[in-house]
């Protein structure tokens, strides 16, 4: 069993919970206003608690969470979607944008390409790109 803390910092808990890969990118998300903590901009070693509700803000998307555990390490992905809850409209929203996003992509027409392209079509391409 994991060692529960009352306390921690903020960018580590972002990390614990698998909100970003490492805590330098937690860290920078913190310092550079992506993370709120009660409606209030953060420093990255800010101490939350449980109870704590975080707004995150990532790829585009955003989540409206509330801190419901705290531990010391890094936790797999299952056990680190319990340590908080997602608020039901940040849930919608989210699906909403993916949504829109998906449809994006198919009325502009992007396809995933078949296979990699060969040495004849890279230097096409690269071609192409010096001619801008």
């Amino acid at each position: 069993m994991l060692e529960t803390l009352d306390t921690i910092r903020i960018d580590k808990w972002l990390w614990t919970a698998r909100f970003f890969k490492t805590r330098p990118l937690a860290s920078e998300a913190v310092a550079g206003g992506k993370v709120h903590v009660d409606k209030q901009r953060i420093k990255p070693s800010k101490e939350i608690k449980i109870g704590a509700k975080l707004a995150i803000h990532k790829d585009g998307f955003e989540w409206l969470i509330t801190i419901k555990g705290i531990v010391k390490q890094r936790v797999s992905a299952k056990e680190a979607a319990l340590l908080y809850e997602e608020n039901n409209e940040s849930i919608e929203k989210r699906e909403k944008q993916i949504e829109v996003k998906r449809d994006e992509r198919k009325f502009l027409g992007f396809q995933k390409p078949e296979h990699k392209p060969n040495k004849k079509n890279r230097d096409l391409i690269h071609q192409f790109k010096r001619a801008e």
